[in-house]
């Protein structure tokens, strides 16, 4: 996509972040008419929003964030009628070994059907019928045939095009280095390219939101883990729908391969923000320490050397780094490649192409911040999503337009305040 040749000097709204939230925010807004400016320092989707999964899905989700989900798949379907993103409802199980996994998949069903899922308990029979031979004992699965995926590497692009369509610019390669105020109210951001004044601002930056709403005083409690994702070469392992297969996870993909990775895949690499935010985040890392590891490493003093608070007239972190591209965790990939290929032995017939990292921005309680900022009059922020954004993607961005045009949201936002974590 290429970049806006006009600049504009005024917008209704101005969007910082390229990626798929960013982008579906962008496509609403311009829908409804609101004169909007996405802002993208280096290019559409290029960090997580492109390496995560590819899962659209309602199974499995904290429950704040199933009526997200259920809305999300009509947005889909709309979005693929219009533009290819390669979205298909082709079903998703997870799977069992033993009662404890059924029960606890059948008491997160039994509320979740309260908003609407639709999906069901399957025994043992009726969950290998879906499968390809297999070497496990699975014991059942939790299915919905309604859930299914899109395609990351061409979903963000697909939105934005529909949201230029609609009336949105978009500018890659443009860092939004800091925002200024007027009566205390946010109403101009300021670019590497000059200032745009705008009557709203919603920071959707991924990775990157504690830093910038750090820089304007607002304090947002989020970290990165690294997560990491390979791809197989085209092969068809006779199965089309995604697997959670509890130590490893696999979905067929639109280019005849399969995105393989495994919930353990991941790093939380100590960094200095790790020491600031430790009475937040310490509870969640005791919980998750078989899914996400500790790791010190050079990482550490990357972000050491990261101002923290720095002027918007020169240059900025965003500048000097437009694209976070960490190498994968392989061993963490290894394991989920080795685990996949002994529960079906079926993949012994194909290859792993390519292996790829990426950051994902997470939240001491693994849920993303969807709100106003009230310390800062003008100001939003989305982000934080956890590794649970790119399959609801559509959805927040409708309510946070929704949001940012003073109307009522179309789900329940309260769970998502920022200021749930003072």
């Amino acid at each position: 996509m290429t970049t806006e040749t006009q600049f504009p000097a005024t917008v209704d709204v101005a969007v910082i972040g390229g990626g798929i939230i960013g982008a579906s925010t962008a496509l609403a807004l311009a829908r409804a008419g609101v004169r909007t400016a996405l802002f993208e320092k280096g290019t559409l989707a290029c960090e997580q929003s492109s390496r995560n999964w590819g899962w659209v899905r309602t199974l499995g989700r904290d429950m704040p964030e199933v009526p997200l989900a259920v809305r999300a798949h009509q947005l889909w379907t709309d979005i693929q009628a219009r533009v290819e993103v390669g979205y298909r409802r082709n079903g998703l199980v997870y799977l069992h070994e033993n009662e404890a996994d059924a029960a606890a998949n059948e008491t997160w069903l039994r509320e979740a059907r309260a908003h609407g899922v639709q999906a069901e308990m399957l025994g043992r029979d009726a969950a290998l019928r879906l499968l390809p031979q297999s070497e496990r004992a699975w014991t059942g699965g939790m299915y919905s045939a309604g859930d299914g995926v899109a395609e990351p590497q061409i979903a963000t692009q697909g939105v934005a095009a529909l949201a230029r369509e609609a009336g949105a610019m978009i500018y890659e390669g443009c860092a939004v280095r800091g925002v200024e105020k007027t009566a205390g109210r946010v109403d101009t951001v300021i670019t590497e390219r000059g200032a745009v004044r705008a009557q709203a601002v919603l920071v959707a930056a991924g990775g990157w939101s504690r830093l910038f709403c750090g820089n304007l005083g607002v304090e947002f409690p989020q970290l990165k883990v690294r997560g990491s994702a390979l791809r197989t070469e085209p092969f068809d392992a006779g199965v089309s729908l995604a697997i959670n297969g509890k130590d490893f996870t696999v979905r067929k993909r639109a280019d005849g391969g399969y995105t393989v990775s495994q919930f353990s895949a991941s790093l939380a690499e100590i960094v200095p923000d790790s020491f600031r935010l430790m009475g937040k985040f310490l509870r969640t890392w005791i919980a998750n320490n078989a899914l996400v590891r500790l790791r010190f490493g050079p990482r550490f003093f990357e972000e050491l050397a990261i101002p923290r608070h720095f002027p918007a007239d020169r240059e900025t972190p965003y500048e000097r780094c437009r694209v976070l591209d960490p190498a994968p965790y392989a061993r963490g990939i290894d394991q989920a490649w080795n685990r996949l290929v002994h529960a079906f032995p079926v993949f012994r017939q194909t290859r792993v192409a390519q292996s790829w990292g990426g950051y994902i921005d997470v939240t001491p309680d693994a849920m993303p911040v969807m709100a106003p900022i009230t310390q800062a009059p003008g100001l939003f922020l989305a982000s934080g999503f956890s590794g649970h954004g790119f399959g609801i993607g559509p959805a927040v961005g409708e309510t946070m337009a929704a949001l940012i045009q003073g109307k009522q949201a179309p789900v329940d936002v309260r769970p998502f305040r920022l200021e749930r974590y003072a």
